[in-house]
């Protein structure tokens, strides 16, 4: 296995979605400030304000930096904190989706658009009908089929709701109940809403029982990301508090998912959140950690490392930077 590389030296960046358009990767990753925020469990010392997208030719080439494409207070409906994006592409145009929270502090997910993947995006007057939570990550399925899944657990909000109403006093479910799960939802034709009710996204263990909210070492906390090897559906996420990115293999967008292992061992910082990406005929995991800042969390920056599959399709786990 190769050495992890930093990517972006200059800036600190977290979160990264990579895909590949007109034969370049593109990063669109969120973008780390200090605030002087104090260092709580809702994720409010995150309180990043613009994002930066980045580009590669070649893995070990340079990385390009495109500069501001999106900034909050260009948001008509914003409140505060731009967190993680991903970008989709269709007919010509590209689509940036983003968490953001609005001036009642309640997360949605905003749409913004733009003729290059690069930017400059410009954001739609108000968020998307329906979303919440936080996390969005975009896959094209075989057929053309866009697809949306999403959801945070605690700072992400993701608790607060039960079949996409919000409940009062929202929380994680008892250890036995079944965990909370991350959802999907096919979008609309002009990109801009869902195009039906979002759905919960079931991970099931390998009785072909849901995982449940008291297995933190499995169960979804963040950070889906969807992929696809050998026909088959890889749905990888982290699992938050303990600090582990694992995936799930299905043989359709929606599931159920199976439970297949760990990607990535913990890495030095709270969060980790990634993307999966071939690139000219390997395939790589994009990811962040916070060595730079001296293990600063809300400091993180970007890397990339090849990831590998067994003879059976399984992720061989990658060793993150956490002693």
């Amino acid at each position: 296995m190769k050495k992890a590389r930093y990517l972006v030296p200059h800036l600190y960046t977290a979160d990264p979605a990579v895909h590949l358009f007109n034969g370049k990767l593109y990063i669109y990753p969120s973008h780390d400030v200090e605030s002087g925020i104090p260092e709580n469990d809702n994720g409010d010392h995150f309180d990043m304000r613009d994002y930066h997208i980045f580009s590669m030719d070649d893995m070990d080439g340079e990385v390009t930096d495109h500069g501001v494409a999106l900034d909050v207070k260009d948001i008509p409906w914003a409140g505060r904190q731009l967190w993680d994006c991903d970008c989709a592409h269709k007919d010509g145009k590209y689509y940036l989706y983003f968490p953001l929270k609005d001036q009642t502090d309640i997360f949605r997910i905003g749409v913004a658009i733009s003729d290059k993947p690069e930017g400059p995006f410009i954001p739609q007057e108000a968020p998307m009908k329906g979303s919440y939570s936080i996390d969005p990550c975009v896959l094209e399925d075989v057929d053309g089929a866009q697809y949306m899944y999403f959801g945070g657990l605690w700072g992400g909000q993701l608790q607060r709701y039960r079949n996409n109403k919000a409940i009062e006093c929202g929380q994680e479910p008892v250890n036995d109940a079944p965990a909370i799960p991350p959802r999907i939802a096919k979008l609309s034709d002009d990109m801009l809403e869902f195009g039906e009710e979002p759905k919960a996204l079931v991970i099931l263990d390998e009785n072909g029982e849901p995982l449940k909210a008291g297995d933190h070492d499995r169960r979804f906390f963040e950070a889906s990301w969807m992929h696809m090897y050998n026909g088959k559906y890889y749905f990888s996420y982290s699992t938050g508090n303990t600090h582990k990115l694992c995936y799930a293999i299905g043989d359709n967008p929606y599931g159920p998912f199976t439970y297949q292992g760990v990607i990535l061992t913990p890495v030095v910082g709270w969060t980790t959140h990634h993307s999966i990406v071939a690139f000219k005929g390997k395939w790589y995991l994009f990811h962040h950690d916070c060595v730079p800042s001296n293990g600063k969390t809300w400091l993180r920056s970007l890397k990339v490392v090849e990831m590998e599959y067994d003879a059976e399709g399984k992720i061989i786990t990658i060793e993150g930077t956490a002693e």
